[in-house]
């Protein structure tokens, strides 16, 4: 796709209007009360340090490795606000993908341990987050992604509230459906062989701030530039964000991005980072 040659802002108000509702809900879920993992959240420098791990070519990824734009987003198999923002990543991979402008890496974030008070919100994201391990193990990363895609798309919004057997029923009748053999398939979920994995990934997210899902980071290969600047601006504004769900890293090479947020922002922030970056290799 060709950056939009003038002001990436002027489509902003139309895609407000026409996104309205799907805003309203999203800001919403970014507002809802947050489960805070047991695990101390490490002190942070400054206000937009972003400790994340380097992205690894034996990760999950979607799309070109070698992409300007990697998406990293932190996801709990059992979110509803999930299942919801996977939808609008497979558009945003639909139509930067092919180019190989943008790709999506899939990390690990299962709110399956209790928060502060003892309450646990998604009891079955373990062995989820473990079906999702199994299925790339046995059948490489695109079995990963069917995998991911056919699980997202059959999760009810009142999955939290299934029984772990029923839960296991429906993980084997997705890897049938992807011709994933069903017998090695069940015991790999049943040894947790990547239990550590699954454990580093939560980890990873607790290190860069994550304190709820979906949880994404932007990572540049080049820093941000005026426009992504001024996007993060006028979108904080326009659909009145508060700074924590939206911002630059210090290094301007992250962009932090909580919550389910609509489709229209995340296209308008690629616009503009893409634009950034074909000014600055002009230069």
């Amino acid at each position: 796709m060709e950056p939009k040659p003038n002001n990436p802002f002027v489509n902003l108000p139309g895609a407000i209007i026409i996104a309205a509702a799907i805003v309203a809900i999203a800001i919403i879920w970014a507002k809802q009360p947050i489960v805070k993992p047991t695990i101390a959240q490490p002190a942070q420098t400054t206000k937009n340090t972003i400790t994340l791990s380097p992205i690894k070519t034996s990760e999950h990824i979607l799309g070109n490795p070698a992409a300007p734009i990697k998406i990293v987003e932190f996801s709990d198999p059992s979110c509803p606000y999930c299942k919801n923002f996977n939808l609008t990543m497979e558009n945003i991979m639909t139509k930067y993908g092919p180019t190989g402008d943008v790709a999506w890496v899939y990390r690990h974030y299962p709110l399956n341990r209790p928060d502060a008070n003892g309450n646990i919100l998604h009891p079955n994201s373990d062995q989820q987050a473990e079906a999702f391990e199994c299925a790339g193990s046995l059948g490489g990363n695109a079995k990963f992604w069917e995998f991911e895609k056919a699980w997202y798309e059959s999760l009810p919004l009142d999955g939290i509230g299934r029984s772990r057997e029923d839960d296991q029923k429906e993980i084997l009748k997705i890897a049938k459906s992807i011709n994933i053999d069903t017998v090695a398939f069940n015991d790999c979920i049943a040894s947790n062989r990547f239990k550590d994995t699954i454990e580093a990934n939560f980890l990873d997210g607790v290190n860069a701030g994550v304190n709820g899902t979906p949880s994404n980071f932007l990572v540049l290969d080049k820093p941000a530039g005026v426009f992504v600047e001024k996007f993060i601006s006028t979108t904080l504004v326009q659909y009145r964000l508060s700074e924590e769900l939206l911002f630059l890293s210090d290094n301007k090479k992250i962009v932090s991005m909580g919550g389910a947020m609509p489709e229209a922002i995340v296209k308008g922030l690629i616009d503009a980072i893409l634009i950034d970056q074909k000014a600055a290799t002009t230069k």
